[in-house]
């Protein structure tokens, strides 16, 4: 597959504490790879300097095409319209705006309102549209969904990998697991400014003994000495969790040990261990 970015060996410093410590990753033609990282995990950072927006001390970044830009805070002059914005970044790159992405962003339903009457969500798909301006081949993405609701969300995946499959290439910054699950195929996960996960997220979330999570809510809580099939993993809004690996075994055993104490169990739980598990464990010591 064609490299159409390459870091290599980046190293980036704040007041001589190193935010980004030799990270090294490739971004190939048409995928859709997403950075995540808890806050200050250095997500923006690697972002910035790709765009020109940040110098680094060491290392090096390469670019093969045209960049478009969704920056994580951004904003135009307040009375400026939506449609204006659009002919003005249109004649800075002397390009006309594709009507079809016009149209998926939903725009002409806000193109005659003043940038200070748009909400959080319109702002962000103006935004997204001036980045596409120009037909850009790489399109980097700083918390896309952010501030948009349920049908701005699935019309901006929609078209994500639409120009995915028409050869665009993205790379995403998102805390959002979901969407990174529903769009990615590959993820770098930063933690302390350094890279811990680097690969697929099938990779990531088959990469485990333990497959599935079973939250169980009791009438009593009641302590196991030893589970032979399931694993105590703690206690959420009233459940107590165990991860699995055969969800069979696992859930014959809790509920037989629950029969057995006579205690209830009066709601119960199956989640297969998901990229967001994955984020969590990887992350773990930072948050804590």
């Amino acid at each position: 597959m064609k490299e159409v970015i390459q870091v290599s060996s980046l190293v980036k410093s704040y007041s001589n504490k190193k935010v980004l410590d030799q990270i090294s990753f490739p971004v190939y033609k048409g995928e859709i790879l997403a950075l995540l990282g808890t806050n200050g995990a250095g997500k923006t950072t690697i972002l910035e300097c790709i765009e020109g927006l940040k110098k680094y001390e060491k290392g090096e970044i390469k670019l093969s095409g045209q960049l478009g830009v969704q920056l994580q805070s951004s904003s135009l002059p307040n009375e400026i319209k939506a449609k204006e914005a659009l002919t003005l970044f249109s004649k800075w790159n002397h390009s006309k705006m594709d009507q079809s992405v016009f149209d998926a962003l939903g725009i002409s339903e806000f193109s005659n309102k003043q940038y200070k009457q748009l909400s959080t969500g319109q702002k962000r798909r103006l935004h997204l549209a001036i980045a596409l301006i120009g037909n850009p081949d790489i399109v980097i993405l700083d918390e896309p969904t952010a501030g948009l609701d349920v049908e701005g969300r699935v019309a901006l995946h929609h078209l994500i990998k639409k120009l995915s499959k028409d050869g665009k290439t993205f790379l995403i910054a998102s805390h959002d697991m979901a969407e990174v699950e529903e769009l990615c195929e590959r993820v770098v996960i930063l933690k302390d400014g350094k890279i811990e996960y680097q690969g697929t997220v099938d990779e990531l979330t088959q990469n485990t003994q333990e497959s599935y999570h079973i939250e169980l809510k009791t009438e009593n809580k009641i302590t196991f000495a030893s589970l032979k099939f399931s694993n105590w993993i703690g206690e959420s809004k009233g459940y107590q969790s165990y991860e699995v690996l055969d969800i069979n075994q696992g859930l014959a055993e809790l509920i037989n040990i629950h029969k057995i104490n006579n205690t209830e169990i009066i709601d119960l739980k199956v989640k297969k261990v998901s990229l967001e598990n994955r984020f969590m464990e990887i992350t773990k010591e930072e948050i804590a």
